[in-house]
């Protein structure tokens, strides 16, 4: 019976892992699709993104059903628990891959400002690299790297401003610039908030660990330590 238990428990883990290599890849292509103007790539991100939802409800389907079935231990259930929890938080990434495709498809042809395309593109190389090291935390049970990775995420929240900046500015010079600086302003957003799911991810590692749900601290990074940094 444990037996049969430890590999369902096993196929959960692997199947969140899974998952989060589904997520952090619909990130990765919505942000080159939309750097790069390439519609078919937006369209594949979107047309796949079932795939993602699906292993959500299916994880959350088999979660319910092993605690209401095995009635796991403390240290098991708390690894249920955490899959349930952060399979939500990858699902919702995924929702903002598709969102940032979908402005890849309404923006096709506006006036596009080159500066602040290539912040986006460091913004998603940078989220992107947040979700992998936050997923690598969860395999590895990794409290003090999902610390470390949390942290980091300061630095996307700093790009998303200056974007902002840098769009209002150009919208202020030119209205040609409006539709094109209000898609970088939803385009940087929706890339904050994958970071911040990413960081949701690095709190059940915690908790997964210490049975102790916590909110990671993120230090306050000024304009000269992200340059020195980057």
């Amino acid at each position: 019976m444990r037996t049969t238990f430890e590999e369902q428990l096993n196929n959960l883990h692997l199947r969140f892992s899974e998952m989060g290599m589904m997520a952090s890849e619909a990130i990765m292509k919505s942000v080159k699709a939309y750097v790069q103007h390439d519609k078919a790539l937006a369209n594949e991100v979107i047309k796949n993104d079932h795939i993602i939802n699906k292993r959500e409800m299916d994880l959350e389907k088999e979660s319910f059903e092993m605690i209401a079935l095995q009635q796991p231990v403390t240290s098991d259930l708390r690894m249920i628990v955490t899959v349930l929890k952060a399979s939500s938080d990858l699902e919702r990434m995924g929702d903002h891959a598709v969102s940032i495709a979908q402005e890849t498809i309404r923006v096709k042809g506006e006036t596009r400002i080159p500066e602040i395309e290539k912040l986006i593109a460091e913004m998603g190389d940078m989220t992107t690299s947040i979700v992998e090291d936050a997923l690598e935390a969860y395999l590895k049970r990794d409290s003090k790297m999902a610390e470390e990775v949390a942290n980091r995420d300061v630095k996307v929240h700093y790009i998303s401003a200056k974007i902002n900046e840098m769009c209002i500015e150009n919208m202020q010079k030119s209205t040609e610039n409006v539709l094109s600086g209000t898609s970088y302003m939803l385009v940087a957003s929706y890339l904050e908030r994958a970071g911040d799911y990413a960081t949701n991810i690095c709190e059940w590692v915690v908790y997964l660990n210490t049975g102790h749900v916590v909110e990671l601290n993120q230090k306050h990074v000024a304009d000269s330590d992200y340059d020195e940094n980057n």
